[in-house]
């Protein structure tokens, strides 16, 4: 694969510290070393779940990268996850969201699990024994939260949980997952009716169906959970009873959307990156490719929208570490982010020419695993009507601004070396 910028670009600087810039270069490292490899493999066996690149990253501690360090994670905060998905997405997709997968739910467990129940949980994660998925979507409902059918029912100090979950990242990596269930009678209106919970992997009526690759993303463990009257402890609930809408919304919003514009961003430097390194040794005439204008008029819109989706997903998280209200540029950076590199995806497709349909060229890859980042964590007409609601200035809940105490150990120190 033709190399990406090995430093961050200029226009990144008022997003990164020196802190950043180490990462950048570990994350750059690791890809080299252990992902590029792997990724042709993954590409050949897509019916095969990665699990060394999981855990060579759990290893160095990145599913814990917004994790505080009192629970042995990095507490390096927003930015920094972004540098992590980024630089790995720029190699393997698939590496990228495995690791962009356990941190949904980690989050979830910072903003709204007890002290008690991240002690219990985090440390697990911060040293790589445990990675964890987040179980909304159903086959039925999709990603329609109101429509969840999955139900928890109470019985003495105990919950028994019983549905089917669908697109479930992760799933077959994980050792806990975190589900959410109906908890209110029929007719309680969904902002009081919905529960989340932990559910060990081992725990009795929990399984996995057998992995099936999908479209891209070849490698990444996207599975059903099936739970036949699953029992867990009272205990296991993370937030409180009813919370589960805003476990579910804040999640998505401050961790799912910015996790995907990455991964997304991650795509598009390697589809620009493909692209142009093809044009420029592709003889033609007395030159190459690259000399030809209308070509060179193509790559120009490429690279507009490849820098305006980077700074898009940098800009909204830095916003986030400084506990600044930026829902909706979160949102924006997910929806334009998506569009953009699929828009690029498929003029790196025709400016290949046949080449583009040769099962083992890159492009191919690149192409197919774009189409990932735009149905997770609300497709595109979810984000428009997200944004018109900010438009009209009808955001009811800017989940960045009230969950900014809670993420305060997240900010970077602004004078930091």
């Amino acid at each position: 694969m033709p190399a990406t910028p090995a430093t961050p670009p200029p226009a990144l600087r008022p997003y990164l510290t020196a802190r950043h810039d180490l990462l950048w270069a570990e994350a750059d490292a690791f890809a080299a070393e252990h992902v590029a490899p792997r990724a042709v493999r993954m590409e050949a066996a897509p019916g095969r779940v990665e699990r060394k690149v999981a855990d060579l990253m759990a290893a160095r501690g990145w599913f814990a990268v917004t994790v505080p360090s009192a629970f042995g994670g990095l507490g390096a905060g927003h930015v920094a996850k972004t540098v992590l998905i980024h630089r790995i997405a720029c190699v393997s997709a698939t590496a990228a969201a495995i690791l962009q997968a356990t941190l949904i739910p980690v989050g979830a467990l910072l903003h709204f699990a007890t002290v008690e129940q991240q002690a219990r949980w985090l440390p697990g994660v911060a040293d790589g024994s445990l990675l964890l998925s987040i179980a909304v979507t159903e086959p039925t409902a999709g990603g329609h939260i109101g429509g969840i059918e999955t139900t928890a029912e109470r019985t003495g100090n105990q919950w028994v949980i019983t549905g089917t979950k669908a697109h479930i990242g992760n799933s077959h990596l994980a050792g806990a997952h975190l589900v959410l269930a109906r908890t209110a009678e029929a007719g309680v209106r969904t902002s009081q009716a919905l529960t989340a919970f932990m559910v060990e992997s081992d725990r009795p009526g929990l399984t996995v169906a057998d992995h099936r690759p999908g479209l891209g993303l070849h490698g990444f463990s996207v599975g059903h959970l099936d739970l036949d009257h699953v029992r867990v402890p009272a205990d296991n609930i993370v937030g409180e009873i009813g919370q589960g809408l805003s476990i579910a919304q804040s999640s998505s919003i401050l961790y799912g959307r910015p996790n995907l514009a990455t991964v997304s961003l991650g795509i598009h430097e390697a589809v620009v990156a493909t692209t142009t390194a093809r044009l420029k040794t592709r003889p033609r005439y007395r030159g190459t490719l690259s000399d030809l204008p209308v070509l060179r008029d193509r790559i120009g819109d490429m690279e507009a929208r490849l820098r305006a989706g980077r700074i898009l997903a940098y800009q909204s998280v830095h916003l986030l570490d400084q506990g600044l209200p930026c829902d909706a540029d979160l949102i924006n950076a997910k929806y334009l982010g998506h569009k953009w590199a699929m828009t690029s995806a498929q003029d790196a497709m025709e400016l290949h020419g046949a080449q583009a349909l040769d099962p083992d060229y890159i492009l191919q890859r690149l192409w197919r695993d774009i189409q990932h980042t735009y149905p997770p964590a609300g497709t595109g007409e979810v984000q428009r009507i997200r944004l018109a609601d900010a438009a009209f200035g009808e955001n009811h809940i800017q989940w960045s601004e009230r969950l900014a105490a809670e993420a305060a150990w997240a900010r970077p120190d602004p004078t930091a070396a």
